[in-house]
């Protein structure tokens, strides 16, 4: 051995380069000579000891350069053999050769291995005649210098170098695995497991990429690529079955058969019987007669773990030869019931054709009663019969005890088995008792409501699991005959009623003798108030009307004005009724007016009281049903619930089933069927079949009729909407660009709810700076010359102030309020009043009346939220909006103060944005959200189906409204 060659050996499977120099132990700096000198660049790798046998001296320590096999596989790769190699250097260069022919010629697979470290995604050569040749030949060259280090395994050195070759192949053309990004946890593993596949420097799954969490999902990964390397070595591929037979009597006996499966092609399959007696089905799934041996393993394994952890299936052992058991009824219940642990044991289970699980579930059909008063109203009732249906055929219900009770999930029913879960027949069962001793005789408003939760298919409280249409078309057919009856104000009604608000009388009166509520949705001004006052006149009462603090007044008012018969109880403040006999006091009253903030308080109180009819005025309240005004209002019961709002839907279709649940409880079903029906399709998909559908069935319940219709109100004044664009101030674009770049940069580094409220905060600043930078601020300075929008503001006040104009001026910031009377002061000497939430109610009249008199100001400012509903302000000409809400059901509210009956003069709404800001898109948010309302809830312009409204019509809009 001369002194002056480099050797190459294997130690602990890395490959070392090394110099003999007569045991004087070669410095670093000959290794790396030698290096420089072989391959002509600087080493990459670690000088390590390694202990090696040197001839005619023995066993010693020498230095040794260690390389990675990705290194040495860059050195030897594509360059030819130097005279200075040594012979240990040109077999590891033949090595390489034949790891790249392997790989170039596409005879490669993946695999995930598990070794005692850990799960190592590798590059592996399909095993087969021409490469094992080659492995041989290198076998058998292999020099004894290179094991001089140990013992090696030529076959274990090229498919590391095949591994190696691979990986720097897939680097070299820059790959990465054309998988989606995505963070579902099978995905992210596979994505995981090739992107180590592409990497030289880390095999290592857990390691490198941190899938603790994935092991399960790796070991199915390994499972896959195991299979593939096996069908390309031309192995079987297979999976081993477990069939459940029905017999073909009743009282027959059930069987328990292994079979093996083509894994790739579940077609191809073959029975435990077939792979003992050899026969051309068991070949042909074993794909050559020499793998029978492998279906016969797969077969003993299978019947070992089955019958260790599945008790039914223990005498599978008793025969050499596995194939089936013999099962009873007893024994078929328990497999059934421990059917996961089959899987658990690799085996996919199979359960008969004949054998589908079944529910049991409670029918109900029902026929028109006579009329009966009802609990406080007068609606007719129907009689309902309930039966019991399993996999949709009759059966006994004492039948189904009996199987409860004997504890079986087999039932015999129509011809066939059928699966039932124990569980839920118990609570079909309780469901028939509880329906045949409280639902025989019914309302309507219960009969709906039960058709509902039967055709959402859920189990519901009352009814075990509903049966589907039919469930709905049997239910409805017991609805009373009812049809809508034109009606007109009562005789002691002081004044008259429209013609569309006589409309609203009869339809209230309708759903009222069904004992149902309704929504009254009619734009603001039509005189809601006025018709909901005629119906209540014309009905026994207590009645309660729930409202916003601003509006008790009015419907005191309103109450004095049209109804002065009635006697009317405000129930708020100081002076209001409290204590023991409160409820019984407020009874007397024929009206009682309280406000949200009270019932939600005193809703106790409120609950005890017998209402006949409970009226919701600006409903939109309980548009959240997990607030407390929502939950107040379902417990407050009455004859009727009528709900009034002109936006039943302001930001999200979810609302529309809020209001409707509070005044008909359950009759749209659960808030989570109504999301997954009718909200996500319309809102996200802009689903027009699914808005058609649901306005087809919430419009017996939610009249709408717009100011926009000129049948209506012929003699209301045009409303004329435009946009008054303004440009940023220079100060404005500086402060407005430093809120966005350093939102952009946080929202990089936060996640979940903190950057939800980062976002949020951030564009809240955006629009006070579009507003004014002393706003955004807040440092109380210089207001005028600093703001492009109070620009344009000032061009608006002046051209309204030289017509002789009046206006309202809404923005949604008290601060800009603030900002806003300061300014006008100061330029104009306008002592500008501003109403807003922290405003007595006294000072809130007098400005309302000095300014609807003409004896106040022409300019009334008004905060979005205080003064958006409740006000009669038609005194005014104009509205401006100096900021806009993200709510356009809350805009057209306070537009709606002047744009009402009574207003003489066409109404011109000016709307300020900044250009080239997200007022730009709060503008479009606006108009898509009120596409979305117009779609469901309708614009109004046609009312022709409420002439024809009868139980038959009601009837079939609930039924096109269920799902199938």
């Amino acid at each position: 051995m001369s002194a002056s060659e480099a050797h190459l050996t294997w130690h602990g499977g890395a490959p070392c380069l090394w110099v003999w120099d007569g045991g004087r132990g070669a410095p670093a700096t000959v290794l790396f000579a030698a290096f420089g000198r072989l391959f002509g660049r600087a080493p990459v790798g670690r000088i390590d000891r390694v202990p090696i046998d040197v001839p005619g001296t023995g066993r010693v320590s020498v230095p040794c350069l260690r390389l990675a096999v990705p290194h040495l596989v860059e050195l030897l790769a594509d360059r030819p053999p130097s005279a200075r190699w040594s012979g240990s250097l040109r077999w590891a260069h033949r090595a390489v050769e034949t790891a790249m022919e392997l790989v170039g010629s596409g005879r490669l697979t993946a695999a995930v291995e598990d070794d005692d470290i850990g799960l190592s995604a590798r590059w592996t050569a399909v095993s087969d005649d021409e490469g094992a040749a080659a492995v041989a030949r290198l076998a058998a060259e292999l020099p004894p210098v290179a094991s001089a280090a140990g013992p090696i395994d030529a076959a274990a050195i090229v498919a590391a170098l095949v591994d190696a070759v691979a990986r720097q192949g897939l680097r070299w053309e820059r790959w990465s695995a054309p998988l989606p990004n995505s963070r579902k946890r099978p995905v992210a593993t596979i994505r995981g497991v090739f992107q180590t596949l592409a990497d030289p420097t880390a095999p290592r799954l857990r390691v490198a990429y941190g899938m603790d969490g994935t092991v399960d999902d790796l070991r199915t990964i390994a499972r896959v690529l195991d299979d593939e390397r096996r069908r390309r070595s031309g192995e079987p591929v297979v999976r081993a079955r477990l069939r459940l037979q029905v017999p073909a009597e009743a009282d027959g006996d059930w069987r328990a058969g292994l079979e093996v499966a083509d894994a790739t092609d579940p077609g191809r399959w073959c029975t435990a019987d077939d792979v003992w007696a050899a026969t051309a089905l068991a070949v042909d799934v074993a794909g050559a007669e020499r793998h029978l041996g492998v279906l016969a393993d797969l077969v003993r394994r299978a019947a070992v773990r089955l019958a260790a952890s599945v008790p039914p299936l223990r005498d599978l052992l008793d025969d050499g030869e596995p194939s089936s058991v013999a099962l009873d009824l007893e024994d078929v219940a328990e497999l059934l019931e421990v059917a996961p642990r089959i899987a658990a044991a690799d085996v996919e289970f199979f359960g008969p054709e004949q054998l589908v699980r079944a529910s049991a579930r409670v029918h109900g059909s029902a026929t028109p009663a006579p009329a009966a008063a009802t609990s406080g109203g007068l609606g007719a009732t129907a009689l309902v019969r309930w039966s019991m249906t399993v996999d949709g055929a009759p059966v006994d219900p004492a039948e189904l005890a009996r199987a409860e009770e004997a504890g079986t999930s087999l039932l015999h029913v129509g011809g066939r088995w059928v699966k039932l879960e124990p569980t839920q027949v118990k609570r079909a069962l309780q469901a028939l008792r509880r329906n045949e001793a409280e639902l025989s005789q019914v309302d309507p408003a219960t009969l709906l409501r039960l058709a509902a939760a039967g055709a959402e298919d859920t189990v519901a409280p009352a009814l075990g699991r509903g049966a589907g249409k039919d469930w709905v078309t049997d239910l409805l057919a017991g609805l009373p005959d009812e049809r809508l009856e034109e009606r007109v104000e009562p005789a002691t009604f002081v004044g008259e009623l429209r013609h569309y608000q006589r409309r609203a009388l009869s339809w209230l009166g309708f759903l009222r003798r069904l004992g149902l509520g309704g929504c009254l949705a009619d734009d603001m001004g039509l005189g809601k108030t006025a018709t909901t006052l005629a119906h209540l006149l014309d009905t026994p009462g207590p009645h309660l009307v729930v409202c916003p603090l601003s509006v008790v007044r009015n419907w005191q008012r309103e109450a004095e004005r049209f109804t002065p018969t009635l006697s009317v109880a405000v129930h708020h403040g100081g002076e209001r009724v409290q204590g023991e006999g409160a409820a019984a006091e407020l009874a007397t009253a024929d009206i009682v007016v309280t406000t949200y903030g009270l019932l939600s308080r005193e809703v106790d109180v409120l609950a005890e009281v017998p209402w006949s009819t409970v009226v919701l005025d600006e409903a939109q309240a309980v548009k959240n049903p997990n607030t407390k005004a929502a939950r107040a209002a379902r417990r407050v019961r009455a004859t009727q619930v009528v709900a009034l709002t002109g936006t039943p839907v302001e930001n999200r279709l979810s609302e529309l089933w809020s209001i409707l649940d509070v005044a008909n409880p359950g009759l749209l079903g659960s808030l989570t069927a109504f999301q997954r029906r009718y909200a996500v399709p319309i809102e996200r998909d802009h689903d027009a079949e699914a808005a058609a559908g649901l306005r087809r069935l919430t419009s017996p319940f939610v009249l709408r009729r717009t100011k926009s219709d000129r049948t209506l109100v012929p003699d209301l004044p045009d409303k004329v909407e435009q946009v008054a664009w303004a440009t940023l101030t220079r100060e404005q674009a500086t402060l407005y660009q430093a809120v966005v770049d350093q939102l952009l940069a946080d929202a990089e580094q936060e996640t979940g709810m903190r950057r939800r409220g980062l976002v949020l905060a951030s564009l809240t600043r955006l629009k006070q700076i579009c507003n004014h930078p002393a706003q955004a601020l807040g440092d109380g300075s210089r207001v005028a010359g600093r703001s492009g929008k109070l620009a344009r503001f000032d061009e608006l006040v002046d051209e309204l102030l030289e017509a002789d104009e009046r206006a309202l001026v809404f923005t949604q910031y008290r601060e800009m309020g603030l900002l806003l009377q300061r300014h006008l002061a100061e330029r104009s000497a306008l002592r500008v009043p501003f109403l807003h939430g922290g405003v007595a109610r006294a000072g809130r009249d007098t400005m309302v009346d000095r300014f609807q008199d003409g004896s106040g100001p022409p300019l009334l400012l008004v905060s979005l939220k205080a003064g958006g509903t409740g006000l009669n302000l038609t005194a005014a000409s104009r509205v401006i909006h100096y900021d806009r809400w993200w709510n356009p059901a809350v805009e057209d509210q306070a537009t709606d103060r002047a744009w009402r009956i009574g207003q003489r003069s066409t109404v011109f709404v000016h709307k300020l944005v900044c250009t080239g800001t997200l007022e730009e898109r709060i503008g479009q948010l606006i108009d898509d959200k009120r596409a979305i309302a117009a779609a469901v809830v309708g614009d109004g312009t046609s009312e022709a189906w409420l002439s024809e409204l009868s139980t038959d019509e009601l009837r079939s809009l609930v039924a096109l409204g269920t799902p199938e």
